[in-house]
């Protein structure tokens, strides 16, 4: 994935922050959301979640 970034700089030419576009933004927030859910399931080996339960629980989840 190639990332379009945008520096913003201060006064000094210093870098304080990236601007992203909204695809690129999406894509990250997937894989994030993604990498939570499998971090979830593996926390508790005890109880193992089948993929349809996975899906009916992300499903349940807030997201942002």
């Amino acid at each position: 994935m190639e990332l379009k970034r945008q520096y913003i700089v201060d006064e000094d030419n210093h870098k304080v922050a990236v601007q992203l576009d909204i695809d690129t933004f999406e894509k990250i927030e997937d894989v994030l959301e993604n990498y939570a859910l499998v971090q979830l399931i593996n926390a508790d080996e005890s109880e193992t979640l089948s993929v349809e339960e996975a899906k009916k629980y992300y499903a349940t989840l807030d997201k942002a």
